[in-house]
């Protein structure tokens, strides 16, 4: 596993099909989100999407866990994870657009900082960290400012968006646990999903009463599909490839992507206008999630010192070629 090195062509690729995945999830919701009411769409994305996922386990024989501890596990990351900000972002988007409601989520790093602080003795906030949370939660007061100035822009859609991504945060603290019982990864996503279904399931009967809902058009049917099978089961499944082969730190700079390809969706497909002080507000985050990342210092350093170490051999000998490094 290569967790902070370079990654190679094929990871790359899959690090950006994800993000496409997961940024679709955003414009999957907003289509979705017309015609059905959120605990709905939660209910129908998880339920299909841990069958999906299971079916996926049982193929590669992977067991899933069925002890009081796991399910208990499962149910909490359910919560944390799925049901809270999925149910968040899905009702932030009647009121915002797409592309907004991704980059506010691309905060969670900030919360995820947060939350391990509060809940683990063994991490520190190092101070590229915190600069990277500053930025980040200007970013966020940008796009509140935003919220009062454009008459399309809910704050409470903000809010709800901005709950998701503190959810998100203690969810990946709390998704600590899972390592420390030793499940598998894939055993925990199907887990988790079941575990959110369930929860949602009643939720969804006494809030949505979705037998009086009017049969949805294709388009809705069309937006659930690509919602349940690529943007979670299929996100998953390359998720799971990454984290084998490249790591949980490289795998992070999907969170950098992802506000790029929902925007993208958004504005081209769904017509969804992008403001300066939208771009303005990512621009700021981006920045935090670099500073947080903490490996532009260490490559910028690299470069540097690459660039200084072919200068001498130039000065030395001024016909002499640039040396090539091969890669091992």
């Amino acid at each position: 596993m290569n967790d902070s090195g370079s990654m190679s062509l094929t990871e790359w690729a899959l690090l950006l099909l994800l993000s496409v995945l997961w940024g679709g999830s955003f414009f999957f919701s907003k289509v979705a989100v017309a015609a059905l009411p959120p605990l709905t769409i939660v209910f129908a994305r998880f339920s299909a999407g841990a069958v999906l996922v299971y079916t996926y386990a049982r193929l590669r024989s992977i067991t899933i866990p069925t002890d009081i501890r796991s399910c208990a596990a499962f149910a909490g990351m359910g919560l944390l994870n799925n049901l809270i900000p999925a149910g968040l972002i899905v009702w932030g988007q009647t009121m915002i657009p797409s592309g907004l409601a991704s980059v506010i989520i691309a905060t969670t790093p900030i919360f995820s900082i947060l939350a391990i602080h509060l809940t683990s003795a063994d991490e520190k906030i190092s101070p590229g960290k915190i600069a990277g949370m500053v930025l980040g939660l200007i970013g966020v007061c940008v796009l509140f400012r935003l919220g009062t100035t454009d008459s399309n822009v809910s704050i409470a859609g903000i809010i709800a968006c901005l709950g998701a991504a503190v959810s998100y945060g203690f969810a990946n603290a709390f998704g600590k646990r899972f390592r420390r019982l030793g499940i598998p990864p894939v055993a925990g996503a199907t887990g988790q999903m079941t575990g959110t279904a369930i929860m949602a399931f009643p939720l969804m009967l006494a809030m949505d009463s979705p037998w009086r809902l009017a049969v949805p058009n294709l388009d809705v049917w069309a937006s659930m599909a690509g919602l349940a099978i690529l943007s979670t089961a299929l996100g998953y499944v390359v998720f799971f490839r990454i984290l084998a082969t490249a790591g949980a730190t490289n795998i992070s700079l999907v969170t950098l992507l992802i506000p790029v390809s929902a925007v993208f969706l958004g504005s081209e497909i769904l017509g969804e206008q992008v403001s300066p002080v939208q771009v303005a507000g990512m621009f700021l985050i981006a920045l935090g999630l670099i500073a947080i990342d903490g490996r532009a210092p260490v490559l910028a350093h690299r470069i540097g010192s690459g660039c200084q170490v072919v200068l001498r051999y130039r000065g030395t000998n001024p016909e002499a070629e640039i040396p090539i490094r091969r890669r091992r």
